[in-house]
């Protein structure tokens, strides 16, 4: 036992946690060990449930309730699988384990029960014991079961409890758990190669986004944390010859917390040789309907305002430029930067105002976007917000790019990858250009990629999705959906 409880000597019966570590020492001073390493179990609750009454059952999980009457003390166990009651008679469990599972066992202690099965007079399934170990004593008190664990903030912190005590969210979880997991088994049915490439890179790129920045020790210099799922480093693949892979991993932005945004996250991006934007459209809406198909078992959902958004049949494209402009009555490429942003000033949306071009283009989007319900293709995106997307032949300002819109917020993006290495250096520039002038969130100008394309990059599509889609399938905040998403020290 730890000093620290063992040297306890006066003891405030009002608390309940040194009350139960006085039961602890007590259990310890009858020879019992309260947190053995072998467990008596042959099945799991669900199976005990299914059992015949009569069948004898070995089983374990937390005592979630415990209640005496006279002769007679019921309980609730729970394990992952379920929930079932046990009873224990004097007459039936001997001294001293019946005294003991009475006055030293508490809800929240882990036990191993052996018994039979039977049901209540109130048609109760229970277990009726003949002997039970204890398996793990819980020195702290589980929160009250009528009140739980309120605070929004306490119940990330101590998401252990929160997924203890609510069923549904752990059945979230499980959702979550097959939403990638087809998605890994859709995509390889499809031909695709999973593949795994670095976290840590000397320059951050794939995305417009501002890095974590560590230090490595053994080359003695700084590096970035990932903000995309290889993207660039799976075009260097197609250029290897490989025509089909993907990665499912986590990425990490260093930018602001809201309910769609997380520093840290799981994304998918596949990449596709000899295919472009139209042929990953068609594949991703198919993607789509076989994960939340899979996932959530409906293709329909209410999202936040939009009722009844129906992912079945096709998918709808919508133009970048004509969708700006129905909704808020600006060309944004025929506009300046002095007219994009007094319409932004119009609508009171903030912006950077050091923001020129594509930028500003891009938060009078993020205005009209929460006015389509979807799922729609957003299409033909200006090249200003596109820098690593292939130019569209028939209209050098827009590019070949897309992406998924449902209810309100872009749940994936993609579009035919630029392979012209001459376009790629330039767009670098300039987005080495806004990083300078103070754009964070501007492409680094990545060398060694465009080399790689100098050696030829056949036509190839890329897509990415990240967990935000599975959040807003949820209708519910992005951290909500997180298991263990970062907090504050307490």
């Amino acid at each position: 036992m730890p000093k620290t409880i063992l040297k306890k000597a006066a003891i405030d019966i009002n608390d309940e946690r040194e009350i139960r570590l006085r039961k602890l020492m007590a259990l310890m001073a009858d020879g019992v060990q309260p947190y053995p390493a072998a467990v008596t179990r042959t099945e799991r609750l669900a199976s005990a449930i299914a059992k015949k009454h009569g069948a004898r059952v070995q089983i374990a999980g937390r005592l979630m309730s415990k209640r005496e009457m006279g002769k007679l003390t019921f309980g609730h166990l729970q394990d992952e699988s379920g929930r079932i009651q046990i009873v224990l008679r004097a007459d039936q469990v001997k001294d001293p384990l019946y005294q003991r599972f009475v006055n030293q066992i508490d809800i929240g202690d882990i036990l191993a029960v052996t018994g039979e099965r039977f049901v209540t007079k109130k048609g109760e399934e229970s277990v009726l014991v003949n002997t039970w170990t204890l398996l793990a004593k819980a020195v702290r008190p589980l929160p009250d079961k009528f009140h739980g664990l309120k605070d929004e903030d306490l119940r990330l912190r101590k998401r252990y409890l929160d997924l203890l005590l609510d069923g549904e969210l752990r059945d979230l979880f499980r959702r979550k758990a097959r939403f990638w997991q087809s998605t890994r088994e859709f995509l390889a049915r499809e031909g695709f190669l999973e593949v795994e490439t670095p976290v840590l890179e000397v320059t951050a790129g794939g995305a417009d986004a501002a890095p974590f920045i560590t230090h490595h020790n053994a080359l003695d210099m700084d590096v970035y944390l990932r903000i995309s799922n290889g993207e660039l480093w799976q075009k260097r693949l197609m250029v290897a010859g490989f025509e089909k892979t993907f990665e499912i991993g986590r990425q990490f932005r260093n930018e602001g917390i809201s309910r769609e945004h997380l520093q840290d996250y799981t994304q998918m991006e596949f990449y596709w040789a000899y295919a472009d934007y139209r042929d990953g459209m068609t594949l991703v809406r198919r993607l789509y309907q076989h994960v939340i198909q899979a996932a959530f078992g409906k293709l329909k959902f209410d999202i936040g305002q939009f009722t009844a958004v129906d992912l079945s049949g096709e998918w709808p494209t919508i133009s970048f430029v004509e969708t700006i402009k129905k909704i808020v009555g600006v060309d944004v490429l025929r506009a300046g930067d002095k007219a994009l942003k007094q319409k932004l000033q119009d609508l009171n949306i903030e912006y950077e105002r050091k923001a020129t071009g594509g930028r500003l283009m891009d938060a009078l989007w993020k205005h009209c976007r929460k006015k389509i319900k979807g799922p729609v293709f957003l299409i033909d995106l200006p090249v200003s917000v596109s820098p690593l997307a292939k130019r569209k032949a028939d209209n050098p300002l827009l590019t070949e790019r897309y992406q998924v819109i449902l209810a309100g917020t872009e749940v994936g993006n993609g579009y035919s990858e630029l392979n012209d290495p001459v376009d790629q250096a330039a767009r670098f520039s300039e987005q080495q250009a806004l990083r300078e002038s103070g754009d964070k969130e501007a492409q680094m100008f990545d060398h060694d990629f465009v080399e790689a394309l100098e050696y030829g990059m056949p036509p190839t599509t890329g897509f990415g999705v990240s967990e935000r889609l599975f959040s807003v399938l949820e209708d519910k905040p992005i951290r909500e959906c997180v298991l263990f998403p970062l907090c504050r020290p307490s």
